[in-house]
């Protein structure tokens, strides 16, 4: 039987919204209603952009560690951690010597990930 196109896995993640947001750093979005999972996948040593919007953001780093910035505090993060940043503070992330994978939750959903493209804040 097949799944509905409801159901996903992150060990399949050919499914969803392809992004690149930086150098090293891939994403898989998922956008329903009122929220929106984004999955990231950082190579070593990888480095998100500061940055902020409107939307509050939940993050939870699933594999890899890494430096979770968020206004002005650089945290040290391992795999299990999460975090609640809320709309239009800035933050960003840093990945450790092995990568890392974050799952990041928005709601609302972020309108600039809807489609495909490029950048933290691009469509």
């Amino acid at each position: 039987m097949s799944r509905p196109n409801t159901f996903f896995n992150f060990a399949d993640l050919s499914e969803g919204i392809a992004g690149s947001l930086a150098a090293g750093i891939e994403t898989r979005v998922f956008p329903g209603e009122q929220a929106m999972l984004s999955v990231v996948s950082f190579e070593p040593g990888s480095e998100g952009a500061t940055h902020a919007h409107p939307e509050e953001q939940w993050g939870v780093l699933l594999e890899g560690s890494g430096i979770r910035i968020q206004d002005g505090v650089e945290v040290t993060v391992g795999a299990g951690d999460f975090w609640r940043t809320p709309g239009n503070v800035e933050h960003g992330f840093h990945a450790g010597p092995n990568g890392a994978k974050v799952l990041d939750i928005f709601a609302p959903p972020r309108d600039a990930y809807r489609t495909a493209g490029s950048g933290f804040a691009a469509s």
